[in-house]
C-alpha cells in the first residue's frame, strides 16, 4: 500500500514538472509562479526520497544484503563462485521479490525526475556536471558491501593483493544480477544513459579507491617522508611499486568486466575511464603521481645502470626476433634495454585516466631516462674522441656503436609518437600541468611542436647527437685523407708527365686510397646503414672539394699526358665509392666537370672564354662558375 502512494506521488509530481516544463518554455513571463511551485515540489521530494531510501535499506536488511563475507579466505579469493553465498538477488521471491523492485523502480523514477527538474532549472548553463550522478538504487547495493569488505581489508594491510582480489571477486560475483534484474527496471523508469553493470562495477571501483586514498597510500607517503628526514631506507617504494602493479592488473580486469556488455572503453572519454579505474585515486592527488614517477625513475635507472656499465651490452649486437631491422640499426645490446624499460614506463602510464596523468607521469619519469641515455651517449663519444681523436678503429668503433644506438632509439620514439596515445599527450603540454613540467625539465619547447608528440623534444636531441657525430667522423676521415695526399697534391710536375711505368694511378696517391678504403671498410661494418650513407655522402663532398681546391684551383698546369693521368687517379677514387653508388663521379660534381673541361679539345675549350653561362649549359657544365671555368681553362697545356 505504501508503495503504490508512494509510486502514485511520484506520477503526480512528474506531470507538474511536465506541465512547469511547459509554463516555462511558453510563458517566461510567469517566473515567480514555477519558482513558488519548484518551492513545494522541493518539499515534497525532500520527505519522499529520504522515505523511499529508508524502505530500500530496510528492505536489503530483509535480503540479508550484503551477503557474509566472513567465510571468504585469501585462499578462497580466486575461485569464480562461492556455492555457500547464493546472490539474494536472485534467490529472493514472493512478496519480498516485489515489494523490492517497486521499491527500486520508485528510486530510478524519483531520479529521473530531480533530473528532469535540474535540466529545466540549468537550461544555458554546464549542465552535463551536474545532471551526471551515480544511480542511487545502485549506490545503496555497494555502501553495505563497502563497509563490510573494510573490515577484511584492515587486516590485509600489509597483503593488499588480498584487498584487489575481494574487491574483484564480489564485482564478478553479483555483476549478472545488475543485467538480468536492475537493468529492466532502470529501461522502464525511463532514465537514460544508465547501465547497471558500468554503475555497479564503478561503485566499487570507487569504493576501493577511497579506501586507497584514506587508508593505505597516506601510509607509504609516511615512511617516505620519515626515509627522508633519517635517511634509514624503508620498504614504502618496494611496497608503492607493488600496488601500483596490483591496479594496473585489477584495472585490466574490471576493464574486460564493463566490455563485457559491449562498451567500447577505447571510444569513451576520460570521464569513462576515471569511474572504473582504481588510479583514478591519483586524479585528486597529483602529488602522489609526481612521487610515484620519482620511484619509479629511480627503480628503472638503478636497473640500467648495470646494463650500460657492462662494456660487452655496448658491443653486442641484437639478434634474432627481438628487433626486426637490426641489420639496418646495428644497435647494440644495451639500446633494446632501455627501450625495454622505458616500454615498461609507458605500459604503466596506459591505465592513468587522463591525458594530463599520463602526460605528467611520463615527462617526470620517461623524459628523464631517455636525457641519461643521451648523456650516456654523449660522455662515451668524447672518451673516444678525448684518447685519439678518433684516429684509432677502436674509438670509431666506439663512436659507431653510441650512433647506432641513438638511431635506433629515435626510430623507436618516432613510430611510437605516431600512435594517438602519444600525440594526445604531447597536445596536452601546453596546459598548466605541461607548464610545471616544463618549468621542472628546465627546458621550453614551441607549444606548435607539442603536435609531433610528446617525446619530439627528445627525438631531436637524437637527430642533433648523431648529426654532429657523423660529421665528426667525416672530419677524422677527411683530415687523415688529407694527411696522407699533401705529397700528390704538391706534385704540380706530376701533371705534365705521363703515369709511372705499369702504375694505373699515381704513387703517392696510393697511401691516401688505401688509408680511406680500411677506414670506410670498419665504419661500414660497425656503422647502421643509414647513417654511413651519410658519412660516405659527405667524405664525397669534402673530397671533392679538397680536390677541386688543391689541384684544379691551384694554377696548376696540365698537358695531355697529365689530364689522363688525373683522370686515372680519379676513376680509381670513384672506384672506392662504387661499392655504394652507381654513379660516385655525381658525388665528385666540381672535380667531375673540371675533368670534363680538361679532356676538351682546344677549340672547344676556347670557347669558355667568351662563351659565359650559355656556353657552360650547352657543354653540360653545371657546378662551377664562369671564373672557374676560366681558369682550368688558362690552366690546360695544349702541346699539339
Amino acid at each position: 500500500m505504501l508503495q503504490e502512494t508512494r509510486l502514485v506521488a511520484i506520477k503526480t509530481l512528474k506531470l507538474t514538472e511536465d506541465l512547469l516544463t511547459s509554463v516555462t518554455k511558453t510563458r517566461p513571463q510567469w517566473a515567480r509562479l514555477v519558482s513558488a511551485v519548484d518551492h513545494r515540489v522541493d518539499r515534497a521530494l525532500a520527505i519522499l526520497r529520504p522515505q523511499a531510501i529508508a524502505d530500500h535499506r530496510a528492505l536489503l536488511t530483509s535480503l540479508r544484503w550484503p551477503p557474509p563475507l566472513s567465510n571468504l579466505t585469501s585462499s578462497s579469493l580466486d575461485s569464480r563462485k562461492s556455492t555457500e553465498v547464493p546472490n539474494p538477488l536472485f534467490t529472493m521471491q514472493g512478496d519480498l521479490k516485489q515489494q523490492y523492485c517497486e521499491n527500486f523502480l520508485a528510486l530510478c523514477r524519483l531520479q529521473e525526475l530531480q533530473r528532469q527538474r535540474k535540466s529545466r532549472q540549468l537550461e544555458g548553463h554546464n549542465r552535463e556536471v551536474a545532471l551526471r550522478q551515480p544511480l542511487w538504487a545502485i549506490e545503496e547495493l555497494v555502501n553495505p558491501v563497502s563497509v563490510a569488505s573494510q573490515r577484511h581489508f584492515s587486516k590485509w594491510i600489509d597483503k593488499p593483493e588480498f584487498i584487489f582480489a575481494l574487491v574483484y571477486k564480489i564485482t564478478r560475483d553479483y555483476v549478472d544480477s545488475m543485467d538480468e534484474l536492475l537493468q529492466p527496471l532502470v529501461d522502464e523508469a525511463m532514465l537514460t544513459g544508465y547501465s547497471c553493470r558500468e554503475e555497479w562495477i564503478s561503485a566499487m571501483v570507487a569504493s576501493l579507491s577511497t579506501y586507497l586514498a584514506k587508508e593505505v597510500f597516506p601510509l607509504y607517503v609516511g615512511q617516505l617522508e620519515e626515509e627522508s628526514v633519517t635517511g634509514i631506507r624503508s620498504p614504502a617504494r618496494t611496497s608503492w611499486l607493488h600496488l601500483v602493479d596490483l591496479m594496473v592488473s585489477f584495472d585490466k580486469r574490471i576493464k574486460s568486466l564493463v566490455e563485457q556488455s559491449g562498451i567500447l572503453l577505447s571510444l569513451q572519454e576520460d570521464g569513462t575511464l576515471r569511474k572504473i579505474s582504481s588510479l583514478s585515486v591519483f586524479c585528486d592527488r597529483p602529488d602522489w603521481v609526481d612521487l610515484w614517477a620519482e620511484i619509479e625513475l629511480a627503480d628503472t635507472l638503478e636497473k640500467l645502470k648495470g646494463e650500460m656499465d657492462e662494456e660487452k651490452n655496448w658491443t653486442k649486437k641484437v639478434q634474432g626476433p627481438v628487433l626486426s631491422n637490426s641489420d639496418d640499426y646495428k644497435c647494440p645490446a644495451v639500446s633494446s634495454s632501455i627501450i625495454r624499460c622505458l616500454s615498461s614506463l609507458i605500459d604503466r602510464c596506459r591505465s592513468l585516466p587522463t591525458v594530463s596523468l599520463r602526460s605528467r607521469f611520463l615527462r617526470l619519469a620517461g623524459t628523464p631516462v631517455i636525457k641519461k641515455f643521451l648523456d650516456c651517449l654523449l660522455l662515451r663519444c668524447q672518451e673516444a674522441e678525448g684518447l685519439t681523436a678518433l684516429t684509432d678503429d677502436d674509438a670509431l668503433i666506439k663512436v659507431a656503436n653510441s650512433i647506432n644506438a641513438a638511431r635506433y632509439a629515435e626510430s623507436i620514439l618516432k613510430e611510437w609518437c605516431e600512435d594517438v596515445f602519444f600525440l594526445e599527450m604531447g597536445l596536452d603540454e601546453g596546459d598548466e600541468v605541461g607548464e610545471s613540467i616544463a618549468e621542472y625539465s628546465g627546458s621550453k619547447v614551441p607549444i606548435e611542436d607539442y603536435g609531433n608528440g610528446i617525446f619530439h623534444e627528445e627525438i631531436v636531441k637524437f637527430e642533433d647527437f648523431r648529426t654532429e657525430w657523423v660529421e665528426k667522423i667525416s672530419v677524422v676521415v677527411l683530415r687523415g685523407f688529407d694527411a696522407r695526399c699533401r705529397d700528390y697534391m704538391k706534385n704540380r710536375r706530376q701533371w705534365q708527365e705521363k703515369s709511372e711505368e705499369g702504375w694505373m694511378v699515381s704513387k703517392t696517391l696510393v697511401g691516401a686510397l688505401d688509408y680511406l678504403q680500411g677506414k670506410m671498410s670498419v665504419i661500414e661494418e660497425n656503422l647502421n646503414r643509414l647513417d654511413f650513407a651519410g658519412i660516405w655522402r659527405s667524405l664525397a663532398a669534402g673530397m671533392d672539394r679538397l680536390i677541386f681546391n688543391g689541384i684544379l684551383m691551384n694554377n696548376v698546369k696540365f698537358h695531355e699526358d697529365g689530364v689522363e693521368r688525373f683522370g686515372y687517379d680519379l676513376e680509381v677514387l670513384f672506384g672506392v665509392f662504387r661499392a655504394w653508388c652507381l654513379r660516385p663521379e655525381g658525388f665528385f660534381p666540381k672535380v667531375s666537370d673540371g675533368l670534363k673541361l680538361l679532356k676538351m679539345e682546344k677549340k672547344q675549350l676556347e670557347g669558355s672564354l667568351t662563351g659565359g653561362e650559355k656556353w657552360m649549359k650547352g657543354n653540360g657544365i653545371r657546378h662551377l662558375s664562369v671564373a672557374e671555368v676560366e681558369k682550368i681553362g688558362k690552366n690546360r697545356v695544349f702541346t699539339k
